[in-house]
């Protein structure tokens, strides 16, 4: 179970929407000795257990429950009601961001409103807790970064590894020089996925379902796929792919060590959705290099099993290390003088180069508990995850999505060809093409997508003199979701 440090324990226990909605004071907030007061949007998957989460956090209460479907919101409000306390329901947020009696809205909807969401809240005078990625596209994430500042809301990303005191403690070791300089932070996401199948055509919506409030911003069209509530994810007017969606958590872990504060100035990817034919989008097999200056961010999912036939998944095992050293879902930090291994949210384990054991990282606290401290300083420098860096590291997913995207399925040799004298990516992909073989998959059938290479202004958040990749930058919105231009 997550801990407190002492130091939290004290402090927590002792539609263009921005003009139907009035702003509290901006530094207006429960006063100490009051709950904090939280409503929570979406819970049918991750936001159920925020509302766990929360609840353990002394001086905090769930006053609100919003979601677009019945089916979910009414058990979730009689549970409860079932412990004596009462809560506010509703369908659709506007409506309880009037309120005065909410202090802050603890976001886990679908990707594609994440940012609407968000920047509705801060607009409304209320602090925000969103879950990753912040953002569906590039664009947004800055809209709530900029809203962030303007209202002056605390906005805590739900990278919970942020509050690790293991990990935290593990990058200030690293960055104190203790294995020389870092020369690639490795992200991985070797997670089991299965086919969605294939559907004859659109699919019914569920009576319980809010269909307009659920869409939001995105484009108002029958849903291809029957499993409703999850495998939006899989598709590109939804979500982001598995490296937007676990993958964040590993991106934002490997971006921490390296001590970047921009996106990359370039991006290169290969993958594709491989291995069966199902009507989802977004590839299950992926390896991305995001170029910085001083050492590449990389990264890898893999969806499929180990081989054919096997429900077991591959690990990452760095050479140098004992064979049983390694990462599935985690961050390898690869070092001058040794590595780093993250293999769970809460640990890292330091090698040297002949892989003896130097030093282990263990121990964590609570990423809920945080925000509440912040929510009652009112300061953001007290958050461990604030919107900038969630930001950021949703930031590269979407660049690498937007590499695939414009990208092309090419013979292996004819890769292997483009991508001669880069050795990171020529390793990732070598061992992508062994474990694609594995799984029975025939390049000559099914191509490998080579991504399109792009190079970005990191400080204007723009492609350079790429008009494709700049229109994938900000997505055309459906009225009235808009998220405004101006904050």
């Amino acid at each position: 179970m997550p801990r407190f440090s002492r130091r939290q324990f004290l402090q927590t226990a002792g539609l263009a929407a921005g003009a139907a909605l009035s702003p509290r004071s901006w530094g207006q907030v429960t006063g100490a000795n009051s709950d904090i007061r939280l409503a929570f949007v979406g819970f049918n998957s991750r936001g159920a257990a925020l509302i766990t989460d929360f609840s353990k956090v002394p001086g905090t209460r769930v006053a609100a429950l919003c979601d677009v479907d019945s089916a979910v919101l009414e058990p979730m409000a009689k549970k409860i009601r079932a412990t004596g306390r009462d809560v506010r329901t509703a369908t659709d947020l506007r409506d309880l961001l009037k309120a005065d009696d909410i202090d802050a809205v603890v976001i886990a909807t679908p990707n594609h409103l994440h940012t609407m969401q968000a920047v509705w809240a801060c607009q409304a005078g209320k602090d925000v807790y969103l879950e990753k990625p912040v953002s569906h596209n590039l664009w947004e994430g800055r809209k709530i970064v900029e809203a962030a500042d303007k209202y002056k809301r605390m906005v805590q990303v739900g990278s919970q590894c942020r509050s690790s005191d293991s990990l935290a403690e593990a990058v200030a070791w690293v960055k104190a020089g203790n294995l020389g300089k870092i020369t690639a932070a490795r992200g991985l996401c070797y997670k089991r996925r299965d086919t969605i199948g294939q559907t004859t055509g659109p699919q019914p919506v569920p009576t319980t379902v809010n269909y307009d409030l659920w869409l939001g911003p995105a484009a108002n069209a029958q849903p291809r796929r029957t499993k409703f509530h999850y495998d939006w994810h899989w598709f590109w007017e939804y979500g982001n792919g598995d490296l937007g969606n676990q993958g964040v958590h590993q991106v934002d872990i490997a971006r921490w060590f390296l001590g970047e504060k921009t996106l990359a100035p370039r991006v290169l990817t290969a993958g594709g959705r491989l291995g069966y034919k199902d009507d989802a989008e977004t590839p299950n097999t992926f390896i991305v290099m995001q170029d910085y200056a001083a050492a590449p961010l990389l990264f890898e999912v893999r969806g499929l099993p180990v081989k054919t036939g096997d429900r077991a998944m591959d690990s990452f095992h760095p050479a140098n290390l004992p064979a049983n050293v390694g990462a599935s879902i985690g961050v390898i930090v690869h070092c001058e003088g040794g590595t780093v291994v993250v293999p769970d949210y809460v640990s890292a384990h330091a090698y040297d180069k002949d892989g003896k054991l130097l030093k282990d990282f263990v121990g964590s606290s609570s990423h809920a508990g945080n925000f509440i401290t912040a929510v009652r300083s009112r300061k953001t420098s007290d958050l461990n995850a604030p919107i900038l860096e969630g930001h950021l590291s949703s930031g590269l997913a979407h660049t690498a999505n937007i590499s695939h995207r414009l990208g092309k399925g090419a013979a292996p040799e004819a890769i292997r060809e483009q991508i001669k004298g880069n050795a990171a990516f020529g390793e990732m992909y070598d061992r992508m093409a062994e474990h694609l073989a594995a799984n029975g998959i025939d390049f000559a059938q099914t191509p490998v997508t080579l991504g399109m290479p792009l190079m970005l202004d990191p400080v204007k958040e723009r492609f350079v003199n790429h008009d494709a990749a700049n229109a994938l930058v900000k997505p055309l919105y459906r009225a009235p979701y808009v998220v405004p231009e101006v904050v």
